[in-house]
C-alpha cells in the first residue's frame, strides 16, 4: 500500500474519533436542552450552533474520504 493510501486511513480514523466524540457530546446538550428549560446565553446557543455545523462538516469530509477509499479499493 502506497504512503497516501496509509495516510487516508490514518486520516479516517482520527477524523472519525474526534467526530463520534464531538457528536456524543452535541447529542448531550441536545438532550439535555430538551428536558430542562432553555437559559442559554446567545454566546452558548450561537456556540453550540458552530459545533453542530463543525460536526457536519467533519461528517461531510469523512463520507468524502470514504468515496475514495472505495474508489481505490482501500479498506478503512
Amino acid at each position: 500500500m502506497s504512503n497516501w493510501q496509509e495516510r487516508l486511513k490514518e486520516e479516517y480514523a482520527q477524523l472519525k474519533d474526534k467526530y463520534e466524540k464531538l457528536k456524543a457530546y452535541n447529542n448531550s446538550i441536545e438532550v439535555e436542552r430538551h428536558i430542562k428549560p432553555c437559559t442559554d446565553t446567545p454566546e452558548e446557543a450561537y456556540c453550540y450552533h458552530l459545533m453542530r455545523e463543525q460536526q457536519s462538516a467533519m461528517g461531510e469530509y469523512l463520507h468524502l474520504l470514504e468515496l475514495r477509499a472505495k474508489l481505490k479499493g482501500i479498506e478503512l
